[in-house]
C-alpha cells in the first residue's frame, strides 16, 4: 500500500506541487491592504505589493506564470463632469509552468480598467494578474475586497446619451488621443501645421474642436495613403510617371 502511494505521488505533475507549496508560504505570510483608497475610503493590495511579495517564492518553488491576452473589449465612457473614459476589458490566460519537469496549467482571469489617458489596457492587465495570483494561490487578508487605487463616476447611458445630444451644438476641445494622432500623422507625412493652423484659424493645434481634428486627420490619412501607394508603384517600376511630387496641396490641404 505505501509503494503503490509512492507510485501515485510520483505521477503527480510538479506544477501542482509547485502550486500547493506557494499556497503553504502565502497562508502564513498573507499580503496586507497597506494602501489606500482616499477617494472612496477603503483600503487595497497594489499589484506592487502582490509582484514583491510573490516573486521570490514563485522563484524558489521554480513556478512560472505565463500570461497571454486572449480577449479585449474597449470603449469610451462619459465621467458625471463630461469628461472622456477609456474602459478596457481583458481576458488573460495565465500559463502556470513548473521547471522542474515542465508540467503546467491555466487559469483564466478577466481585468477591467478605466483610464483618462492611454493606460486602461495596462491597468487591465494588473488586474487580471493581481487577482489571479490572490485566487490560485488563495492569498490571504483582512478587509473589503475591493481592490482599485482609482474610482471614476461613470455617468448612467441614458444620461451620457442626454449629454452628447445637448453637446452637439457645443464642439468639445481636441481630445489627447486626437493630438497625438494628428501629430503622429503630419511626421509620418513630412508636413507641417501652418496649413492646419491657417484653414481653421487658430495658434496651436490644441486650440482645434474635435471635429476639427478628425477633418485634419482624415486629410492627414489620405495623404499618407497616397503617400504609400507612390512609394510601391515607384518600387515596382524605377522610372514611374507620377510619383509623390504630383501630390498638390488643392488635394491634400494639409
Amino acid at each position: 500500500m505505501n509503494a503503490q502511494s509512492k507510485i501515485e505521488a510520483a505521477a503527480i505533475p510538479a506544477v501542482y506541487t509547485a502550486i500547493s507549496a506557494v499556497m503553504e508560504h502565502m497562508a502564513k505570510e498573507g499580503i496586507g491592504k497597506d494602501r489606500r483608497n482616499t477617494q472612496q475610503g477603503y483600503n487595497f493590495r497594489g499589484i506592487d505589493d502582490v509582484y514583491n511579495t510573490l516573486c521570490g517564492v514563485l522563484a524558489a518553488n521554480k513556478l512560472m506564470m505565463l500570461p497571454f491576452v486572449v480577449e479585449k473589449e474597449r470603449e469610451e465612457r462619459q465621467t458625471q463632469k463630461g469628461g472622456v473614459l477609456n474602459y478596457t476589458i481583458l481576458t488573460v490566460d495565465f500559463k502556470l509552468v513548473c521547471a522542474l519537469d515542465g508540467s503546467s496549467d491555466t487559469v483564466r482571469m478577466i481585468g477591467e480598467a478605466m483610464d483618462s489617458a492611454d493606460k486602461s489596457s495596462n491597468k487591465a492587465q494588473s488586474a487580471a494578474m493581481k487577482y489571479a495570483a490572490l485566487q490560485v494561490f488563495m492569498i490571504p487578508t483582512e478587509g473589503d475586497n475591493d481592490a482599485d487605487a482609482t474610482t471614476h463616476d461613470v455617468a448612467p447611458r441614458q444620461q451620457q446619451r442626454e449629454s452628447q445630444t445637448n453637446q452637439r451644438d457645443e464642439p468639445r476641445m481636441i481630445a489627447r488621443a486626437q493630438w497625438t494622432k494628428l501629430t503622429e500623422l503630419l511626421k509620418a507625412t513630412s508636413s507641417t501645421a501652418d496649413p492646419i493652423l491657417k484653414h481653421f484659424k487658430v495658434k496651436d493645434l490644441r486650440q482645434l474642436t474635435d471635429v476639427q481634428a478628425i477633418k485634419a486627420i482624415n486629410q492627414l490619412e489620405d495623404k499618407l495613403a497616397d503617400l504609400a501607394k507612390s512609394e510601391t508603384n515607384r518600387a515596382a517600376d524605377p522610372a514611374p510617371a507620377n510619383g509623390p511630387d504630383d501630390i498638390g496641396e488643392d488635394s491634400i490641404p494639409y
